[in-house]
């Protein structure tokens, strides 16, 4: 099941700077965890599912520059944003 609209407006709401900004750097990241963390427990159960392992793979290189340009540009936000996400680095 992907994340749903309202899921969505709730991910922006919460991270971003209001429901309907979905451009902020924070909200695209929280979003991009969101399908991860989907995408992770699926190929849990479906091993073999190499085209969702692919889609895995992009998603954490894409959640990573975004991290890295957060990081870059404001590195209190990046550090608060990887405290309410709980992602390591």
């Amino acid at each position: 099941m992907q994340v749903t609209s309202e899921r969505k407006k709730e991910i922006f709401a919460q991270f971003g700077k209001g429901a309907t900004d979905t451009g902020s750097t924070e909200g695209q990241i929280a979003l991009f965890t969101e399908r991860i963390n989907h995408i992770t427990s699926h190929l849990r159960k479906a091993k073999k599912d190499f085209s969702a392992e692919l889609s895995l793979v992009k998603l954490v290189g894409k959640r990573r520059a975004l991290l890295d340009y957060l990081a870059k540009n404001d590195i209190v936000k990046y550090r608060t944003l990887i405290k309410e996400l709980g992602i390591r680095k």
